[in-house]
């Protein structure tokens, strides 16, 4: 096995081969060093291989496979009844040591339990959390996390989010003492509920962390932190609303007339950061081994983008990173 070989979903998201071929041909294009594990049903798959010549490609291996993960698939079904499907071949091959990481636009529900079962969560985790960067003010990412895998969290799992938030910005974004924040109503002591009130008095004792407080919603973009914690429902809610913003800001050239051709090139240029095609790819990290979340959307210069997330992880080999956080951490008895 290549040290950089990921395993690819060709099947999920809206789109399918139409978006997955034509990402994989630029990463190869991009990436000389790169080796892709495909998985997908022949019918559906081979014309498009065949299209990019990927078919015969000498960094590519293709497993075909007879089911795929819908969008109307219950987690549940999928894990007992869909063993044969892209989504579950692409995840068995990270078990089997065939590739370091995968890439999946599918159900994220599908997607998390298939990761759990087949790879485990690393020791001293809870549950796996979806992270994604945000573009900040004065340039550069932070982190937002769970954006989705959790909907609702107790304090210690919060806790575990912002260990594991804090290995990614360090070994991702290259910070060497990340700022934690909690994502609150507001920024005084007894602003938000129960559970992150408790969060906060856990992170403020936890060794070695640099836990700045609460932000507001306000502050997601402003770049006074480097690590957002919160749980998935509201950090959810959060990106997809910062990405409805952003895609009405970049979709105004759609009015008609010149001033607004103009205003519109101007916006482009200076917004162009907050295109979230840019920052697409979600990692579901806890695990043993990296998973990227592709959005169901995405196009192919975003699928792409989540399988340059996937090489970088890769690279800094994160899971061996937030294992030895937790590891070398035992006094941090909240985050266990």
């Amino acid at each position: 096995m290549s040290q950089l070989t990921v395993a690819l979903d060709m099947m999920g998201g809206d789109h399918g081969p139409p978006v997955t071929v034509p990402a994989a041909a630029q990463a190869l294009s991009l990436l000389p060093a790169l080796h892709l594990v495909l998985f997908g049903p022949e019918a559906e798959l081979s014309p498009w291989l065949q299209r990019f010549r990927l078919d015969s490609h000498p960094r590519v291996t293709v497993h075909f496979c007879s089911q795929q993960v819908g969008n109307e698939h219950k987690a549940a079904y999928a894990l007992r009844h869909l063993t044969d499907s892209s989504m579950r071949k692409a995840l068995d091959a990270l078990a089997s040591g065939q590739a370091r990481a995968c890439v999946s636009a599918g159900n994220t529900g599908a997607l998390m339990a298939m990761a759990v079962k087949v790879l485990n969560t690393l020791p001293g985790v809870d549950r796996p959390a979806l992270i994604t960067r945000l573009p900040q003010a004065g340039g550069g990412y932070a982190l937002l996390l769970d954006v989705g895998a959790n909907v609702s969290c107790d304090a210690g799992q919060l806790v575990q989010f912002a260990l594991m938030g804090e290995q990614a910005a360090r070994h991702t974004l290259d910070i060497d003492r990340p700022r934690i924040a909690l994502l609150n109503v507001g920024a005084e002591a007894n602003k938000g509920n129960e559970v992150v009130r408790e969060a906060a008095l856990r992170l403020q004792d936890t060794a070695g962390l640099h836990y700045c407080g609460y932000v507001e919603g306000d502050d997601l973009f402003a770049g006074k932190t480097d690590v957002i914690v919160c749980d998935g429902f509201v950090g959810n809610v959060a990106l997809k609303t910062s990405e409805g913003v952003a895609r009405l800001l970049l979709g105004l050239g759609q009015r008609r007339g010149f001033l607004w051709k103009i205003l519109t090139f101007w916006l482009k240029r200076r917004l162009s950061h907050l295109n979230p095609d840019q920052y697409n790819g979600a990692s579901l990290i806890g695990l043993r081994a990296s998973v990227v979340k592709s959005h169901g959307s995405a196009g192919s210069p975003a699928f792409l983008n989540a399988i340059l997330q996937a090489v970088a992880e890769i690279e800094h080999d994160l899971p061996a990173s937030i294992a030895h956080r937790f590891d070398t951490a035992p006094q941090d008895s909240h985050a266990r």
